[in-house]
């Protein structure tokens, strides 16, 4: 298995809530659709934690993506289909920024 990490962040002139809605009312709908997607999973930040001994970052997101696939052939086909256009189209009309990542997950416990 393979997937993506987005950290997202709303776009300006959007609540927090605004993002929340829309991200789970009309974009989640969307990520059924699209071919070959084994696994979406929406993170919502519900607190932040802190540590004395270790600076934060300087960033500031609304939400973290997970779109897991079989292998990486998959998810670049994927990309290639009308659904994930239309996942990424939704997506640029309510997140303002976004960093992602493909990895592949090592569990370590578990």
């Amino acid at each position: 298995m393979i997937k993506t990490i987005g950290l997202l962040a709303r776009k300006p002139g959007w609540t927090h809530e605004q993002f929340m809605t829309h991200w789970v009312e009309v974009h989640a709908p969307l990520a059924h659709a699209v071919p070959g997607l084994r696994r979406y999973v929406q993170n919502h930040i519900a607190a932040e934690r802190t540590r004395t001994d270790i600076a934060a970052l300087a960033l500031e997101i609304d939400g973290i993506a997970e779109l897991w696939f079989d292998d990486r052939a998959a998810l670049e086909a994927a990309a290639r289909t009308p659904e994930m256009q239309a996942l990424h189209a939704d997506g640029a009309k309510f997140i303002g920024r976004i960093r992602s990542y493909v990895v592949e997950e090592k569990t370590i416990v578990g």
